[in-house]
């Protein structure tokens, strides 16, 4: 099991519309991602734990797209992987954020 960090500062802190938003199964070779507001006003940080070992360049490049993406602070994203593709792990991402800021209409 690999573990990667990483920090992206400059982001525009988001407003959340819960406390913490899970997405995605551990299983069958995908991911879970957890984005819970952190108390950074422009970073956000993200954890990973990956069953795939030796692909950090891989996980920096998907890491830094997101980011230039979406530029948000203010929050931490944990993943837990199990194998899922570079195209999966965007693609949890994206779902994720929309669903942290997402607002009922009133």
């Amino acid at each position: 099991m690999e573990r990667l960090q990483f920090r992206f500062d400059g982001g525009s802190r988001v407003a959340a519309a819960s406390d913490a938003c899970l997405v995605g199964v551990v299983a069958s070779g995908n991911l879970e991602v957890l984005i819970e507001p952190a108390p950074q006003t422009d970073a956000c940080a993200i954890e990973i734990r990956t069953a795939a070992n030796g692909f950090g360049d891989v996980w920096q490049a998907v890491m830094t797209d997101f980011f230039e993406r979406h530029r948000v602070g203010g929050i931490r994203i944990s993943i837990n992987d199990a194998g899922a593709t570079p195209a999966i792990v965007s693609l949890r991402l994206d779902q994720a954020i929309e669903e942290f800021t997402r607002r009922d209409p009133a």
